[in-house]
């Protein structure tokens, strides 16, 4: 099954989906958008578009496990999207994916105007990518 994973933001959100066989996960985009119900609707046109059918949300939680401001709003998209989407919503830990996404970058040597416009569909690549690795685990077991 096709998963897309979501790292929401204020400004921009990351899109990333992995193929059918749920092992390679890949950027798929950015939705540049303030508005929350605007960004859900985007999300939902992409949803279509890429043929998933699951989404997971990351979830900013605080490095002691608590969830603070940043983690309701995503759970408030989450929300939103319950109410016009029906595929499975999951919700992922996303603790210094945007740090280690920042990482990768460097790497690259993508810095600037590039990288801002990229740096967030890489958490979200970062977010599936360890999603489907415990996924994969659950499964072994």
């Amino acid at each position: 099954m096709k998963i897309m994973a979501v790292d929401y933001g204020d400004a921009r959100t990351g899109l990333a989906v992995c193929d059918r066989t749920e092992t390679l996960a890949s950027p798929v985009g950015i939705i540049q958008e303030k508005s929350m119900a605007k960004a859900a609707e985007k999300i939902v046109y992409a949803t279509r578009e890429f043929e998933v059918g699951m989404l997971v949300i990351g979830l900013p939680v605080n490095m002691d496990g608590t969830e603070g401001p940043r983690a309701a709003k995503s759970r408030k998209l989450g929300a939103i999207l319950e109410k016009i989407i029906d595929i499975p919503i999951e919700y992922w830990d996303e603790r210094s994916t945007t740090k280690s996404a920042e990482g990768i970058l460097s790497e690259t040597g993508t810095y600037g105007k590039k990288r801002k416009e990229i740096l967030d569909a890489v958490a979200a690549t970062i977010i599936l990518e360890s999603y489907l690795a415990y996924r994969n685990n659950q499964q072994k077991q």
